[in-house]
């Protein structure tokens, strides 16, 4: 029963994903997205402080690809209960790379062909983290087996924002839901349903980072203005920064139960 339940789950969550942007209104891509709060140029780099900060998502990323590398014996002594269950984790941390040098490529000249390269490593991580989830609290077959769906269903995800651009609909619906729906999907299995290793609750640190990393993209121009030094899209990068090295500290930390 327990096992059919948990099936049961995966089917629901799988449905919710593909149903719901179906039935929501489009959302187009705002025409001022682009217009970033603190646009100031030194050393003859646009948009200095929105490309240097990715610096602070490139290195968290770098050390948790690191701490994968590590010898099989040792990963299995102290992080994983079976070595496949790293390669979630791998996807994760090289589409964090990936996200932060698509991010400087994005912030020199912004416009919607670079921000498809920014998005599409964003959508990997954050299914790559929602399959982690499921491997470590329902059932490892569910979470290897979704893993790459779930990846197509972020890579389409931005393909179809960008097609819909490029055809005059402009419809973020599929992007937004990928990433919300991931987001209150890991909440909800992890109040639900125990982790196979300790340290589970370190994930609400990393889902409340991101938040307030979202928050302070929201609020770019409102947070640069309190005294020019620095923008929320710029807080929003340390802050994401923060949640890839939380995700790597509980890696470090954790043990089988």
């Amino acid at each position: 029963m327990r096992c059919q339940s948990q099936y049961w789950i995966f089917g629901i969550l799988s449905a919710g994903m593909v149903l719901i942007p179906i039935f929501m209104p489009p959302i187009s891509q705002s025409v001022d997205y682009h217009q970033f709060a603190d646009q100031r140029i030194f050393f003859g780099m646009p948009n200095f402080f929105n490309v240097v900060s990715n610096i602070f998502i490139f290195f968290p990323g770098l050390i948790g690809l690191i701490w994968l590398l590590r010898p099989r014996e040792f990963l299995l002594h102290i992080t994983f209960i079976k070595f496949s269950e790293r390669w979630p984790y791998f996807i994760l941390f090289l589409s964090v790379i990936m996200a932060s040098l698509a991010s400087i490529y994005y912030h020199l000249a912004p416009d919607n062909a670079r921000l498809v390269w920014d998005r599409i490593p964003i959508a990997i991580g954050i299914v790559a983290l929602l399959s982690t989830v499921l491997i470590e609290r329902i059932n490892a077959n569910i979470g290897f087996i979704s893993l790459p769906f779930l990846i197509l269903s972020g890579v389409g995800s931005v393909i179809y924002w960008d097609w819909s651009e490029k055809s005059g609909l402009g419809n973020l619906n599929y992007y937004i839901v990928v990433q919300i729906y991931s987001i209150l999907a890991i909440i909800f299995l992890s109040k639900y349903y125990f982790s196979r290793y300790t340290g589970g609750a370190g994930i609400y640190v990393v889902i409340i980072l991101y938040a307030f990393a979202k928050l302070a993209e929201t609020l770019d121009h409102e947070i640069y203005s309190l005294g020019k030094i620095i923008s929320g899209h710029s807080v929003k990068h340390l802050l994401v920064g923060l949640a890839v090295f939380q995700i790597v500290r509980i890696l470090q930390n954790r043990r089988p139960l």
